[in-house]
């Protein structure tokens, strides 16, 4: 049995959108790496990631499953239940997203700032 997911794994003040370098949609790199540590149920994704409708999961699950990121299993029996976990394929994402991540906690202020930037009002637009 893995430890359940920690409510505060991902800071509500980190603006996911802000790193300009993501996998899929806008949750597709929190889930995975909900997933990190081994499956999950539907229900254990929605507790660190409190921001999103259960549509919404839905959505993004089923398209990492559709790319061969995820792998969804139903379990029959007396207690039905589904679960989500990463393939090969989907953990071989793992390098790369902690890359990505050290790059944007380095450069973490300048992305603020260029952001910051280019919200001005009045600004001129291309």
């Amino acid at each position: 049995m893995l430890a359940p997911l920690d409510p505060d794994m991902f800071d509500p003040v980190c603006p996911t959108d802000l790193s300009p370098i993501r996998v899929g949609d806008k949750w597709a790199g929190m889930i995975i790496r909900c997933l990190e540590q081994g499956p999950r149920r539907f229900s254990e994704l929605r507790v660190p990631l409190r921001g999103i409708t259960a549509k919404v999961l839905t959505r993004s699950l089923r398209a990492l499953e559709r790319d061969g990121l995820v792998r969804r299993t139903a379990h029959a029996g007396p207690a039905p239940r589904v679960d989500y976990e990463l393939t090969p394929l989907g953990r071989s994402l793992l390098g790369p997203m902690d890359v990505a991540c050290e790059w944007a906690r380095r450069n973490w202020d300048d992305l603020l700032d260029a952001r910051e930037a280019g919200a001005a009002p009045g600004r001129a637009r291309d």
